[in-house]
């Protein structure tokens, strides 16, 4: 078994794969239409950068995140289990054409998955 010393942030090649990612991942988020109405009032400028500090620092990443609480952020929004699904769906879409790792592309999920209840208020995916 080779032991991985590099965080998942430089195995997957660092700020620059994150940026190249969320871009092509928000381009699949609001052309869904189940997904774009959630963001139809915001700044995609200022959610690209926030969403770019939020998976810097939740894949080990030098970068702080700087943003409000998830809890904050999403309470309100009628944001449940199944939109968050569909996230997570479109995200590991992005995540396999970017010819990463397959074992850090299921790593990234399963950080993801940590923050189900933080957005939606429901404990599980299975809820």
């Amino acid at each position: 078994m080779v032991e991985r010393n590099e965080t998942l942030f430089d195995r997957i090649g660092g700020e620059v794969a994150v940026a190249r990612f969320l871009e092509v991942f928000y381009e699949r988020v609001l052309d869904d239409p189940e997904l774009a109405p959630f963001f139809a009032d915001a700044s995609m400028d200022r959610l690209r950068n926030m969403q770019g500090e939020f998976f810097c620092a939740a894949l080990d990443g030098p970068v702080r995140y700087s943003g409000r609480s998830l809890v904050e952020i999403h309470t309100g929004r009628e944001i449940r289990v199944q939109h968050f699904a569909l996230f997570v769906k479109h995200l590991l879409e992005t995540l396999h054409d970017q010819d990463l790792d397959e074992d850090d592309v299921y790593e990234i999920i399963a950080r993801v998955n940590t923050y189900v209840e933080q957005i939606t208020g429901e404990s599980s995916i299975g809820a």
